[in-house]
């Protein structure tokens, strides 16, 4: 089986949109489960969840990697996929990440993404972002893996000590802890559709240089409240 895990937080708009995609899965459903962490919304994100998921609570680990955490202790599968409340399943997503642990020697699996908001300068900006993260895996210099398209095995994952608990980067850390237990699998195939209502609203640069400045400079930047910002 695997386990889904989804953090949320006031995605209300959002969520059925993922939570539709994914009960349209290749894989049949009773191979996999769908898990819904809520950060503590104040809109009506747990009522929708509850019509499609599996397990729907509110998390009790702080942060967005503690959401996962908290899922990923309730998950049942050998798999534990990670996504986000505002992002796109196609069909052969789960499909392709139970084939991608075909080799006993993988212990995660991670794929690039599309813009769900299809302007010229989005896909600009991960056409740049997904060339990035497949020469950093081609190179073995930066595994570029993101929280919303990531998938472990259980077991590994858990004994790599799961997501730290940081307001960004945490899915950029988790990598290079894994591939110390086994080989990390980047599939150039394994595409979802990302939300870049960050970007639109707040700035691509800015974003960015708020991202940078979380995860180099450490601590819970709060100054920023990077997590958890009120979006259109």
């Amino acid at each position: 089986m695997i386990s889904v895990v989804i953090p949320s937080f006031n995605e209300g708009e959002r969520i059925e949109r993922c939570l539709e995609s994914l009960l349209k899965q290749d894989l049949p459903r009773n191979e996999y489960e769908i898990i819904v962490v809520d950060g503590g919304s104040k809109d009506n994100t747990r009522e929708v969840a509850e019509k499609y998921a599996d397990i729907v609570f509110i998390q009790t680990s702080p942060k967005v990697g503690g959401a996962r955490n908290d899922g990923a202790v309730r998950a049942r599968g050998e798999i534990i996929a990670t996504t986000d409340a505002d992002t796109f399943l196609p069909p052969d997503w789960l499909v392709r990440i139970k084939k991608g642990f075909t080799n006993p020697n993988v212990v995660m699996v991670y794929g690039p993404v599309w813009p769900i908001e299809s302007t010229l300068k989005n896909r600009l900006y991960l056409f740049m972002a997904n060339t990035f993260a497949h020469l950093g895996y081609l190179t073995g210099t930066v595994l570029f893996t993101l929280g919303c398209n990531s998938a472990f095995r259980a077991d590994e994952f858990k004994k790599a000590g799961m997501y730290r608990v940081s307001d960004a980067g945490d899915d950029l850390e988790i990598a290079h802890r894994m591939r110390r237990i086994g080989r990390v699998k980047f599939d150039r195939k394994l595409f979802v559709g990302f939300s870049m209502r960050r970007y639109d609203q707040f700035g691509a640069f800015r974003s960015i240089y708020e991202w940078f400045y979380i995860v180099f400079h450490g601590g819970d930047a709060e100054k920023y409240q990077y997590t958890k910002k009120e979006y259109r």
